[in-house]
């Protein structure tokens, strides 16, 4: 809804697109199941760039605890098997031809608690973020206020439906890291 020169749904939409960036950092976070998610943060020194793995290969999730990366072309097996030994995600590729096969070992419960913490920093970032697209939000009003382009009544309302898309947002990065929580601590 847009009153004067205040858009809540552009707010709203912001707010949304912290927890949009929450689930794709989530989704990266390794939980001992396969998911080919897992590989979106790799990129790839392909063609004098880098490009994000995806562009090059094709990733899918065979077996639960295996995924499998068919690379488009023969010249970039190597560098994208050198991607995903150099990304920190604890896999080593199996090469068969222009296939590698990547086991997903089996998670420990200390590795399971760092993940945990990782993925509440990640939450907390999240929040943070849309407590400050919020504060954008009310300090607008406070200029339509003041600036008298708005009725103090008006204002008011939006305020309450600013803080009533943060509270939903934050519910929403709460339900999501509770989930992902519950998904890393499965055994």
């Amino acid at each position: 809804m847009t009153t004067g020169a205040f858009d809540l749904a552009d707010l709203k939409r912001r707010m949304q697109g912290a927890v949009n960036v929450l689930r794709d950092e989530l989704a990266g976070l390794r939980t001992g199941r396969a998911s080919a998610n897992l590989l979106d943060p790799i990129t790839v020194e392909a063609y004098g760039a880098r490009m994000p793995l995806n562009q090059v290969a094709t990733v899918s999730v065979p077996e639960a605890r295996l995924l499998s990366v068919q690379v488009w072309d023969r010249s970039m097996v190597g560098p994208v098997e050198k991607a995903i030994r150099e990304s920190n995600l604890g896999l080593n590729p199996n090469t068969e031809g222009q296939v590698l096969r990547l086991r997903i070992p089996e998670l420990n419960q200390e590795r399971r608690q760092e993940l945990v913490k990782v993925a509440h920093k990640y939450a907390e970032a999240a929040r943070v973020s849309v407590r400050h697209v919020r504060r954008d939000g009310l300090d607008q009003l406070k200029k339509l206020e003041k600036d008298a382009e708005m009725s103090s009544d008006d204002i008011e309302r939006l305020s309450k439906d600013v803080q009533k898309a943060t509270d939903d947002s934050i519910v929403e990065v709460d339900q999501t890291l509770a989930q992902k929580e519950k998904e890393i601590l499965a055994v």
